[in-house]
């Protein structure tokens, strides 16, 4: 069952975890659709949080994290990977989680070229998009939580926010 407008317009920290074990949905330009289990994500949680991308206001980059949760922000690092966000929470409020991993797949730079994810990502409607979407999953009894990964620029504080969420058996491959 595909997820709905009411999972994405809640909390960040309500949805990063909830998106451990669910299925992220892509279907590639030439018909083919693969179904990944969501095994790691990140949550970036408003103005205040130093390690967000809105934590110095809205910008041209940032506007669609203002967007009300259920669309997909995406953006370049590097100048050369594509990271797949996704915008929760009500509009005005900025905060999107960031998919870190799937199952074989870690890491969110492998992640955007796994799902030949581009700028043109940016924005998607995941509620209606007939290109990427998520649906439910098996539920993961035991999900282990941790500090973000390379957001050492925001300060201890921010930067050892527990926020970062994975799949536990699968602990010995991920950080």
């Amino acid at each position: 069952m595909r997820l709905g407008l009411d999972f994405f317009t809640r909390d960040v920290l309500d949805v990063a975890p909830d998106l451990v074990g669910v299925q992220l949905v892509r279907a590639f330009p030439n018909g083919h659709i693969e179904r990944f289990t969501v095994s790691e994500v990140e949550a970036y949680r408003g103005e205040d949080d130093l390690a967000c991308h809105a934590c110095k206001g809205k910008t041209q980059r940032t506007s669609v994290m203002y967007m009300q949760g259920g669309v997909t922000y995406v953006y370049l690092i590097y100048g050369m990977h594509w990271m797949l966000n996704v915008v929760t929470g009500p509009k005005d409020f900025p905060q999107a989680v960031l998919i870190r991993g799937v199952l074989g797949c870690e890491g969110p730079g492998r992640v955007g070229r796994l799902l030949e994810i581009d700028k043109s990502f940016n924005g998607v409607d995941i509620t209606g998009s007939n290109q990427i979407w998520f649906e439910s999953g098996e539920s993961v009894p035991n999900i282990k939580t941790g500090p973000r990964i390379g957001v050492n620029y925001a300060g201890l504080y921010w930067a050892n926010m527990p926020w970062r969420f994975w799949i536990a058996k699968v602990d010995n491959v991920l950080k």
